[in-house]
């Protein structure tokens, strides 16, 4: 109540329309007042709640605004009214619900803020003051368990294609991973399948720890982009209480095509592949708002989905976020059209909790596995055309006698770590077994 009475305004400056080139509008009289980020309202006659933009950049004597929906309407002379600073100030009761970046409900239902104000565009933790990783965390999924393991506080990349599970293997992660609240940033989802995610994917039991914030594909860049900045400040609010956060963002890469847009309309060039020089700074500073906290905090496990054209993980987003993260994953769309779930290429996957997060003995099963799988990728064209002759060689003889139960092996799902490897040791040990 405190912060809402401290930013309300008995007057709010007001300027006008001067000119008009689609979305983008330059406004006057509001310069020497305005901020960059700030909200504005243009008042266009019959829309009485006017439309909403954001200031995107301030020039001497006039700023430029980005709209938030359709100019239609809007000439020059058209009021524009600058607003107080918006309020984001996520809440324990936001656990179960579908919010917008602006902390609105999306589901129907009222929704009441918290006491305490965050930024959206949040320092992180200082770097001295961070805990380190923590301790392995079972995610329900025998291949995560073991030879590409999560930690507490780690920061994943998911890159995938379109259409090779990678929502439904987010969901998955959603329901099993040991996490006490799971935010779940929805950047530049289609509008028809955020209530099919919500409802099908994710289901009642996702949702019962999960806060949802969502901006449809429809939206605003600047929408698109504030979602996963206010998805990343939920994620704070609840490891500041000590809990254990899961945040899973899909995806960055609609944030980067969102900050480009924003970037670009700006006046900011582009550059490689046409995101300007700013995206690389944006990704890293999201990215690092995540991960153990500081003293009594909690941690912030976050894996960020990237969409890869064509599993080209050379282009830019996927290039910029590999640099920021603790591993990645790949998953591979051959692998998927062979029925096998998760669809993960593990030999392109690498978690950096490792060797740490296993125990010797299990490095040493870990190692033998990505040994069979490697041997195995190398002569896989040999074995597919009939070319290779049992006996040439012990190693590849190993590595084909493995495959199949380590493809088995792959798709196994369960709670239970320790069971994980025993089946891992024992699909290595059949292998041996075959190949003698």
């Amino acid at each position: 109540m405190a912060a809402a009475v401290g930013r309300a305004r008995l007057t709010r400056p007001l300027g006008a329309i001067t000119e008009i080139a689609g979305g983008r509008l330059i406004a006057g009289g509001l310069a020497d007042k305005a901020r960059l980020g700030d909200r504005v309202e243009i008042l266009s006659p019959g829309i009485p709640a006017g439309i909403p933009a954001e200031v995107i950049r301030v020039s001497n004597g006039e700023v430029l605004l980005l709209a938030e929906g359709s100019t239609e309407g809007v000439g020059t002379g058209t009021p524009v009214r600058l607003c107080p600073p918006p309020s984001f100030a996520p809440d324990d009761s936001w656990i179960g619900r579908v919010v917008d970046p602006d902390g609105r409900p999306l589901d129907g239902r009222p929704l009441l803020p918290g006491t305490a104000e965050r930024k959206l565009a949040a320092a992180p933790p200082a770097p001295a003051e961070r805990r380190a990783l923590g301790s392995r965390m079972a995610t329900g999924f025998a291949l995560f368990d073991t030879l590409l393991p999560l930690v507490r506080g780690q920061r994943v990349g998911l890159f995938a294609g379109s259409g090779v599970g990678k929502s439904t293997l987010l969901a998955g992660l959603a329901r099993n991973i040991e996490a006490e609240v799971v935010v779940i940033g929805l950047v530049g989802e289609r509008g028809r399948e955020l209530r099919h995610f919500v409802e099908a994917v994710l289901g009642p039991e996702g949702m019962a720890r999960s806060v949802v914030v969502a901006a449809t594909s429809d939206r605003a860049p600047q929408v698109r982009r504030r979602c996963a900045l206010a998805a990343t400040a939920v994620a704070e609010h609840f490891r500041a209480e000590g809990c254990q956060v899961l945040l899973l963002l899909d995806s960055v890469t609609r944030f980067a095509e969102a900050h480009r847009e924003l970037a670009v309309s700006s006046g900011e060039s582009a550059g490689l592949r046409g995101f300007p020089p700013s995206t690389g700074g944006a990704i890293a500073a999201l990215c690092e708002r995540a991960g153990p906290g500081v003293e009594e905090e909690g941690d912030i496990t976050a894996i960020y989905s990237v969409l890869v054209a064509g599993s080209d993980m050379e282009e830019p987003v996927a290039d910029m976020l590999r640099g920021v993260l603790d591993g990645h994953v790949v998953l591979d769309r051959a692998i998927a059209e062979r029925g096998r779930f998760p669809a993960v290429d593990v030999l392109r996957s690498v978690s950096r909790s490792l060797p740490d997060a296993a125990s010797d003995a299990e490095n040493l099963l870990i190692g033998e596995a990505r040994a069979r799988l490697g041997a195995y990728d190398r002569a896989e064209l040999m074995i597919q055309a009939g070319l290779y002759a049992k006996g040439s060689d012990p190693e590849i003889d190993a590595a084909i006698a493995t495959h199949q139960p380590l493809e088995a092996f792959f798709a196994r799902k369960g709670p239970d770590t320790a069971q994980h490897f025993a089946a891992l040791g024992q699909a290595l040990a059949a292998g041996k077994a075959k190949a003698k």
